[in-house]
């Protein structure tokens, strides 16, 4: 049965639910390519879960993949090593979708001719609608560590880890209110995009709610993606005080660098797409100064479980971790934790085990990188608590 009826979410659980993948539209173009390949070392002897992963590891969004890929093998690397899933051993296949539907379409097919059993994808969010019509005619269970889009959980064989973009819109509004960080605000976003309008749309109507004008609104789209000096003089010249992005972090680091060389002065909000943009090749890290995001991980958290994860995944990936590889630990954590609740075992097929973890999903709790006690609806939608960041001498830090 589709989900496309579902209830609306609670005015207090829309409240909680931020910027996590978020995220992460796609492109919806390309022709199909051999997919490249990533598995961690797999179990040996059989009865062994296979968790397959989709998502962009090339291309424009690979700082987004990339992450997933190896907070998942993280994760399993650390279950197999204390005792796998009920005992059975995890083995990991990731496939590289470029952001593309239909070369995700391929991932999909491509991971079911291995065996796949469950799947912890796609990452970017038009892949992850497109591949969730398939699975929910395999009946395939499907965990979205990152995809945002409202339709991203359409299916009851859907769920994901992050918040969809509506409610990222409608908390950033909030947060920008009730923190009364600005009382007119100017907008840039991507019109041809599904993760940047869901968020942009929102963010309109709640902004009147919360005392915030709206002061300009400008829209670009991918075929005009690099020059922003028309919408940053509206900003300007409208007055505001804010600007928000709604967008991905390769637009913002372009952004930042245009206001800077024409002069103007004002804060950047945006939220989980804008992870990432420390990374960029060439970026000069002084342009992000108090940069803020609404995300849920921050990687300078003081808890225990956050420390050993930034230290763990420096050591293996010499690199520290957004909030996506976050996202995707906590995904496979969900899936070992759902799975024991429901005893599935490797040798039931992926329908059987995917019954299961819909029914698990509803009764399991974990206590994950982007959440304390987290919980999931039979929505397929998360519940948690929200955390914001700012950039401040180059890094990440939590507010």
């Amino acid at each position: 049965m589709k989900k496309s009826m579902k209830k609306l979410l609670s005015v207090t659980m829309a409240i909680a639910m931020v910027a996590s993948l978020t995220a992460c539209g796609g492109k919806s173009n390309g022709t199909a390519t051999t997919e490249s390949k990533t598995e961690s070392p797999k179990a040996s002897g059989e009865g062994s879960f296979k968790i397959g992963g989709i998502g962009p590891i090339t291309g424009s969004t690979a700082i987004y993949g990339q992450a997933v890929m190896n907070g998942a093998e993280l994760a399993i690397k650390e279950i197999n090593a204390g005792g796998g899933i009920g005992g059975a051993q995890i083995e990991y296949n990731f496939q590289d979708d470029e952001g593309d539907t239909e070369k995700a379409v391929n991932a999909y097919n491509t991971l079911k001719d291995w065996g796949m059993q469950v799947l912890m994808g796609t990452v970017t969010s038009a892949p992850c609608i497109a591949v969730g019509a398939e699975s929910s005619n395999d009946n395939m269970f499907q965990l979205t560590p990152s995809g945002s889009a409202v339709d991203c959980t359409k299916f009851e064989n859907q769920f994901r880890v992050c918040f969809s973009d509506p409610n990222q819109g409608s908390a950033s509004a909030q947060y920008i209110g009730e923190n009364k960080l600005a009382t007119k605000v100017a907008v840039i976003y991507d019109s041809s995009d599904v993760y940047s309008t869901g968020i942009h749309d929102k963010f309109i109507s709640e902004a009147g709610t919360q005392g915030v004008e709206i002061v300009a609104d400008e829209a670009f789209t991918a075929d005009n993606n690099t020059n922003f000096s028309v919408q940053l003089q509206k900003a300007q010249d409208s007055g505001a005080e804010l600007v928000f992005l709604p967008i991905y972090y390769s637009q913002a680091a372009l952004i930042l660098a245009q206001a800077k060389q024409m002069g103007y002065e004002t804060s950047f909000f945006g939220c989980d797409g804008l992870d990432g943009l420390l990374n960029v090749e060439n970026f000069d890290k002084t342009l992000a100064e108090n940069v803020m995001l609404l995300t849920p991980f921050a990687a300078d958290a003081k808890d225990e479980l956050t420390q050993k994860f930034v230290a763990s995944y420096k050591e293996k990936y010499k690199e520290t971790p957004n909030q996506f590889a976050a996202d995707a630990y906590d995904a496979i954590y969900a899936i070992k934790a759902a799975s024991e609740k429901a005893a599935v075992t490797p040798d039931m097929d992926a329908s059987a085990i995917c019954d299961g973890l819909k029914k698990a999903m509803t009764e399991i709790s974990i206590n994950g990188l982007t959440g304390e006690n987290m919980k999931w609806t039979a929505d397929g939608e998360p519940d948690k608590a929200p955390k914001a960041i700012k950039i401040v001498n180059g890094v990440y830090t939590a507010m």
